[in-house]
């Protein structure tokens, strides 16, 4: 599975409630309307060529490759999300589609085990050639990835055995010894996928490829920089122009990094791979490194909103509290690898910090990522948006200021719907002496606890509500411990066990609750949320002066849909109260935010002297995970205070 601690996804229901209901969304919606768009039938949408591609290198029908180079990434994705799926329940007609694409796969797989249609397709004579750009080992990654989610839901080898193919020939190809390259990907991903499929496989020899890839990455003389000379092509790519092999965490060795560097998700996808192996092997002295990146990027370089990326050239790290929010990157992926990062942190060491910024990036920056109605995406997600001069200061086709059907990059959309598919793997971790709780969502989940069966109900319509209700129901009387996350922006939680308030002592960020269960005990935890004003450093220099509201992990934005153009004029006074309120029609069902605030008017002239005449005005936030529900217009999370 993909955390070691973590529950398998049949013990894990999400049945009602806000990320049930996102959930449940991708489930019957997005799924099937992305394999439509991997089989080029939305009308309108980008085309994918993804299937296309597999069925033309597999000999089943004529024809030329289609889109980008790691174009196949985007339909492992998608099975790796669908597989998830059945894992949860049984879906007859999504096993048949599985089972016809990977037989696809199967046949376009080279003897060599070489699996990849657009050098296949396009450039026979080229496997290998350009690490740096080509993303092979990105997209072997991914196959890998979605192996091994195919065999842990079904129990079917059909993929599985493929992808050990694969990465056999991976290692046969890449390593040390005599005749062997001594390369690594410029894109991260088969780091993190060899370790699951060595804990999927018991097969230590994966983990051993992915130990070399991480230990081999930036080493000197540099493999990038040789094998450009051996191309002829020593010119770097635009997007490198800047910051050259750092772009790729391949200037340095990754153990001497101590600020993340480069392209955002290849760097969490690193920092995900890296934790993985410090846990596996402790003796790796990976583990420092880990602590001191992670620590770094919550410190210096995460928008309020959950995301990372700041800088649109490259989709990349910058310098320390450079976030200005209307040129925020911000990628959806991105936030989905610190989402990655932080679970495999939280297999390391059990830290309230790190499921906070997991939770942020989820609540907020991840499901802004998605339409409310599963059919439409962001790559990209600033923080402020202004449309004319938002598509104009950009000029990326990845940049929009109204979700789209597809990308013909079209890696954000797979991401979310693996992720979602996926959640239980988030929300809950095994110990060995109980069950930690990660993530609030109101369903059910099944464990084991002292050899006996646990089954446990969780009622709650997080996040708009503040308790959530634990029904623990064992097979018999047995003794464990129950640890629930208290969030570092709750306070004062409370709780009440069997009806009465108790104390119970928090340690790093959850409270543990230890005791012999019986049927029927009940505890319910209440995390008051407050609406609060967040200032950041000043060093944030972009939204001085601003504040931005959250409410629980909810964190909230101005839109024009509810006030008009020109959000900028929009002034909260510092001593107006801001009161939440829930809107059942609005948005899906949701909690909103209003105060008195005021408008400041034109003024007569480009530059004045005197005070801007300002009227009264409503100021209402809704959650920027569901901003751009209603038509195309500006929106702001950083509010004048």
């Amino acid at each position: 599975m993909s955390f070691p601690s973590a529950l398998p996804l049949s013990d894990v229901r999400f049945e009602h409630g806000f990320l049930a209901d996102r959930a449940r969304c991708v489930r019957e919606t997005s799924l099937p309307r992305q394999w439509d768009a991997l089989n080029d039938r939305i009308p309108g949408a980008e085309r994918s060529g993804c299937v296309h591609n597999v069925q033309v290198a597999a000999g089943e029908k004529p024809g030329e490759f289609h889109g980008l180079f790691w174009q196949d990434s985007d339909l492992a994705k998608w099975i790796e999300a669908a597989s998830y799926r059945l894992a949860a329940a049984p879906d007859p007609a999504l096993e048949r589609e599985l089972d016809g694409i990977i037989a696809s796969l199967a046949k376009a797989q080279g003897p060599d085990g070489y699996l990849n249609t657009y050098f296949q397709l396009v450039e026979p004579g080229n496997r290998w050639a350009n690490l740096r750009d080509a993303h092979e080992l990105y997209v072997a990654g991914h196959l890998i990835e979605a192996g091994v989610a195919h065999f842990e839901a079904t129990g079917k080898r059909s993929l599985l055995d493929v992808v050990i193919r694969l990465a056999d020939l991976v290692a046969r190809t890449f390593g040390r010894g005599p005749g062997q390259r001594r390369g690594y990907c410029g894109h991260e991903e088969i780091e993190l996928a060899l370790v699951k499929l060595a804990r999927a496989t018991g097969e230590a020899r994966f983990l051993d490829l992915a130990a070399y890839f991480v230990d081999e990455r930036g080493q000197s003389p540099n493999y990038f920089e040789a094998e450009a000379r051996l191309r002829g092509d020593e010119k770097l790519p635009w997007h490198m122009h800047h910051d050259g092999l750092a772009t790729l965490q391949a200037a340095t060795p990754v153990r001497t990094l101590t600020e993340p560097v480069g392209h955002a998700v290849r760097m969490m996808y690193l920092l995900a791979a890296m934790a993985d192996l410090a846990r596996e092997r402790p003796e790796s002295g990976l583990g420092g490194a880990c602590d001191r990146l992670w620590h770094a990027i919550l410190a210096r370089h995460v928008y309020v909103t959950g995301g990372v990326g700041s800088e649109p050239y490259g989709e990349k790290f910058c310098e320390p509290f450079d976030l200005p929010p209307d040129r925020a990157y911000a990628e959806t992926c991105a936030a989905i690898g610190v989402m990655m990062a932080a679970r495999r942190m939280l297999d390391r060491r059990r830290e309230g910090a790190t499921a906070d910024a997991m939770e942020r990036a989820l609540y907020n920056n991840v499901l802004a990522g998605l339409s409310l109605d599963g059919t439409t995406y962001f790559y990209v997600n600033p923080l402020e948006v202004i449309p004319a001069v938002t598509r104009r200061r950009f000029e990326c086709h990845l940049v929009k200021t109204q979700r789209v059907p597809w990308f013909g990059c079209a890696c954000c959309p797979p991401n979310v719907a693996r992720l979602l598919m996926s959640l239980g793997y988030y929300a809950y971790g095994r110990e060995a002496d109980g069950l930690t709780v990660h993530l609030y969502a109101g369903g059910r989940v099944r464990f084991v606890a002292g050899g006996t069966e646990v089954r446990m109900a969780v009622q709650t319509d997080y996040p708009w509500e503040e308790t959530v209700t634990f029904s623990v129901a064992p097979a018999s009387p047995v003794n464990f411990s129950l640890r629930l996350r208290v969030p570092g922006w709750c306070r004062s939680a409370k709780f009440t066990l069997n009806g009465e308030q108790i104390n119970v002592a928090i340690d790093s960020g959850y409270a543990c609750l230890s005791r012999l269960w019986q049927a029927g005990d009940q505890v319910t935890l209440t995390l008051p949320m407050p609406v609060e004003r967040v200032r950041a450093d000043p060093r944030v220099a972009a939204v001085a002066g601003r504040v931005a509201l959250q409410r629980g992990p909810i964190v909230y934005c101005l839109e024009e849909a509810d006030h008009g153009p020109d959000l900028a004029a929009l002034v909260l006074p510092s001593e107006a109260a801001v009161v939440a309120r829930g809107d059942p029609g609005l948005l899906g069902g949701c909690v909103v935010l209003e105060a008195a605030g005021w408008r400041e008017s034109e003024r007569d002239r480009l530059y004045s002297t005197g005070p801007a005449p300002r009227r009264p005005a409503t100021l209402r936030a809704v959650p920027y995970a569901l901003w751009a529900n209603r038509g195309e217009g500006e929106m702001r999370v950083w509010i004048r205070e």
